[in-house]
């Protein structure tokens, strides 16, 4: 008896180590998309596409480039405030522009104010982890709720009503068990068919570049990745959108661009 306790022991530890080994070989992949001076749909490069796979989403294929309606999906990215999140609610209020805000714990705690105009507003407001951990180091399905489970219940607590189905990885980054791990928990990977350098409050754009930049790239399905604590995003937002409604674009939202 001793001695199959023993095989049992080492067989389940020898799986133990093969999962973690298998796991750290899959590394991480960091979501980007080609951008074109043409308005034309960036296609992701095939080491992407596995997202296509998992319930992931980047950019609308219906709305292509010979589609009629020409539609782009504002996504923006919301650790914390430091008065441009207020400023961009504004302008989207102003222009009466849905956004899907992916938020971590910090924002919903210190800034409850906010979370409560997003909702009243009409946008959707998802998940971005609870403290921007890097999921792909996440070694099991456990692990991985852990962490989206904790900004679950956060805002639930805070406003008595469930996160939007949406994900979107920190940083873009991620590998085939997160995306699985994700659909699991019956999410949608969100990840954007256009972004800039905006992130980085020290070294902001100047409005008129980062302007010049959004609208030479805008096409038909875009999903527009924007960080609200930019200054210069929110200098340019209403202007921004003005400039896509001109050109006949409008504004949808996630639930759209995932509908089967």
């Amino acid at each position: 008896m001793k001695t199959i306790k023993k095989y049992f022991g080492a067989l389940i530890l020898f799986a133990l180590l093969f999962a973690v080994v298998a796991h750290a070989k899959e590394g991480s992949i960091s979501w980007y998309c080609k951008r074109n001076k043409e308005h034309k749909q960036p296609l992701a490069d095939p080491e992407l596409r596995v997202v296509e796979r998992y319930d992931g989403y980047y950019i609308d294929h219906r709305h292509n480039d010979d589609a009629a309606d020409k539609v782009i999906y504002l996504t923006f990215d919301a650790g914390y405030e430091n008065g441009n999140v207020a400023r961009i609610l504004d302008v989207l209020k102003e222009e009466q522009v849905p956004g899907a805000f992916f938020v971590l714990k910090n924002l919903i705690l210190k800034n409850g104010d906010l979370i409560s105009r997003m909702i009243n507003e009409g946008h959707l407001v998802c998940n971005h982890t609870a403290t921007h951990k890097d999921m792909t180091k996440c070694t099991s399905l456990e692990e991985f709720r852990t962490e989206l489970e904790s900004l679950e219940k956060i805002y639930l607590d805070a406003t008595g009503m469930r996160l939007s189905p949406y994900y979107r990885p920190p940083e873009g980054r991620f590998n085939e068990s997160s995306l699985r791990y994700a659909k699991e928990m019956g999410y949608k990977t969100v990840f954007w068919s256009f972004a800039y350098a905006d992130w980085d409050n020290d070294r902001q754009m100047s409005p008129e570049e980062a302007k010049r930049k959004i609208l030479m790239h805008a096409h038909n399905g875009e999903v527009m990745l924007l960080h609200p604590t930019s200054a210069t995003n929110a200098a340019i937002l209403r202007d921004v959108i003005r400039a896509l409604k001109q050109e006949g674009y409008r504004f949808g939202t996630l639930d759209e661009l995932t509908a089967a």
